[in-house]
């Protein structure tokens, strides 16, 4: 059988970097566009089957070529927070680009597409500007694909695991403080997905053809709170702080605040998604047959003693001595 090859976008992040993997021990040929080729090579190049491009993939004729020879096009890419506030920079990443993708599949008659959305995505009524755009991505792939485009699209709640952004940004931010975290929005809900059990989705999809056409929402076992998912990482980093939740009207001032802060650690639209609850109403990982890891199992793995910041701190502190 010929080896089958898919270009991966986003494939240097972090859930990219785990799918690539992935991909290469089922024998996938994998190309990555990255306009960093140095800094995706640390993470990818010690994978045999995979070719780092450098390219921008919001240049059509890039795009184009990108998607090429292909069997399957997945696209991850996304961000959290825009430069601007008026909602352009979202849409340019998830909706323009998802048009770009689709267009570029055509032409080159990739006749397999997934897709990374987010739950609650709804380009008419979406909460955030995040939201609505990964609605619009999703209505341009449901809509423009026509008969000879296959998509799978992907709608997971918060995706932990090694490198992940949540739960080391906040195990960040308690190191950091002497004593108290405000926390905006402390009772919004997650059901937090291992990243593992996202890459297991993925590849189940890519090798079922029955998967084409549908929309899966990715959930792990547990509906936590915000406060409930710092606190579980204090505790688990043996950590006195207290974490305060902050009423609505003090949210919105820290995330108008924030705004204006270099690195957007918190923004307004932030705060807006999270006015809605990450939760699923049908988990796609039970329809594909996959048990999902719970929050409090996977954690311990990778933050506090157990973990590989505990043991670089143990080290450091025994260097000191």
């Amino acid at each position: 059988m010929a080896t089958r090859s898919v270009c991966v976008l986003g494939g240097s992040g972090f859930v990219g970097t785990r799918l690539c993997a992935a991909l290469a021990q089922e024998g996938w040929r994998i190309t990555v566009p990255t306009r960093n080729p140095a800094g995706a090579a640390r993470k990818l190049g010690m994978i045999p089957s995979l070719s780092l491009v450098g390219a921008d993939i919001h240049d059509p004729g890039r795009l184009a070529g990108l998607c090429d020879r292909q069997h399957a096009v997945i696209n991850l890419v996304g961000i959290l927070n825009e430069r601007g506030r008026d909602g352009s920079g979202f849409r340019r990443m998830h909706a323009d680009l998802a048009a770009g993708i689709v267009g570029a599949c055509h032409g080159a008659r990739v006749d397999r597409l997934l897709q990374m959305s987010a739950l609650n995505a709804d380009a008419d009524h979406g909460a955030s500007h995040y939201l609505r755009s990964k609605g619009m991505a999703e209505r341009i792939i449901r809509n423009e694909s026509g008969p000879d485009l296959r998509w799978t699209i992907f709608q997971p709640s918060v995706i932990f695991g090694p490198g992940d952004g949540f739960v080391n940004r906040f195990a960040g931010l308690l190191r950091m403080i002497p004593a108290v975290l405000p926390l905006a929005r402390p009772g919004a809900r997650f059901a937090p997905v291992w990243v593992e059990d996202v890459v297991a989705a993925f590849m189940h999809a890519l090798a079922n053809d029955a998967t084409a056409g549908e929309v899966y929402q990715l959930c792990g076992p547990d509906r936590l709170t915000l406060r409930d998912i710092v606190c579980m990482v204090r505790d688990e980093l043996g950590l006195a702080r207290a974490v305060i939740g902050l009423p609505n009207w003090a949210s919105r001032m820290q995330a108008a605040v924030c705004d204006f802060v270099p690195g957007k650690p918190f923004s307004t639209d932030n705060y807006r998604s999270l006015t809605v609850d990450s939760v699923c109403s049908v988990n796609g990982l039970a329809r594909l047959g996959i048990r999902p890891q719970a929050l409090s199992a996977i954690m311990p793995r990778y933050i506090g003693d157990k973990g590989t910041a505990g043991r670089l701190s143990r080290y450091r502190q025994s260097a000191s001595r």
